[in-house]
């Protein structure tokens, strides 16, 4: 009789302890961040910040790249009148470096060489905030190419920046999500991106900066794709562009 009372005992025991483990669990479900974009605000404009390309020469093998830089001051902090908690460059403003939509380098002086492998070269240079935030003026970029094939620079491109790399501590929290559009436009009614994060898809009908928000540790994939207004895949060179980045 005294061991089927404690049987009984244990039993209720573990069925509150297993019910308590299944509330429990449904609870950190339903807390878990969902991942969110919203818009990046108060970022000075640099309206007349303008770059320029000098024709690239071959130098022991190397391109060497000389760029004039007006209205925008390379090697500063991007004054900002908002608080926000994106990684930044310690080195200042920069121009952001892109061959072939790869990712880029970042570069604080003009004047600067790169090895370049491909016969075909597709290179978009822009001026990039301390934040690593583009500029989206129609002077701020360059679009070039060097080498034997050529391609129709005259097409749509979307290029992919940001994020990029490995983010710790802070930096994870908030992730600048920014691209850059040559010879297109998105609107509402017209082109779009389309931002696919961790499997979940973003409509995007307007050209600026995003935080993405609500990620969790580890890998993130980030594909972005430039859609027609009825959402199909423009077919245009380095359309889509996939990235994977870190959290730690």
């Amino acid at each position: 009789m005294g061991a089927f009372f404690l049987s009984n005992i244990y039993i209720y025991t573990m069925k509150k302890y297993i019910s308590l483990l299944l509330v429990l669990f449904i609870a950190s479900c339903s807390t878990k961040s969902e991942i969110t974009i919203s818009k990046v605000l108060g970022s000075p404009e640099y309206p007349n910040a303008k770059i320029s390309l000098d024709k690239p020469t071959i130098v022991d093998d190397d391109y060497k790249f000389i760029f004039n830089v007006s209205d925008y001051k390379l090697g500063i902090q991007t004054l900002k009148d908002f608080e926000y908690r994106l990684a930044n460059s310690e080195k200042g403003q920069h121009i952001h470096f892109i061959v072939n939509n790869g990712p880029y380098s970042a570069h604080y002086d003009n004047i600067f060489s790169k090895k370049l492998k491909d016969s075909s070269n597709v290179i978009l240079a822009f001026l990039s905030r301390s934040y690593h935030e583009s500029v989206k003026n129609k002077n701020a970029y360059v679009l070039t190419q060097v080498g034997e094939n050529q391609i129709d620079l005259n097409n749509e491109f979307l290029f992919y920046s940001r994020p990029k790399g490995t983010y710790k501590g802070v930096d994870t929290e908030k992730l600048l999500l920014d691209f850059y559009l040559v010879n297109t436009e998105i609107s509402a009614d017209g082109n779009k991106v389309r931002a696919t994060i961790q499997n979940k898809e973003f409509i995007i009908d307007e050209w600026a900066p995003y935080y993405i928000e609500g990620l969790s540790k580890g890998e993130v994939k980030i594909k972005l794709e430039l859609i027609d207004s009825t959402g199909s895949l423009i077919e245009t060179h380095f359309n889509p562009s996939e990235r994977t980045v870190i959290l730690e």
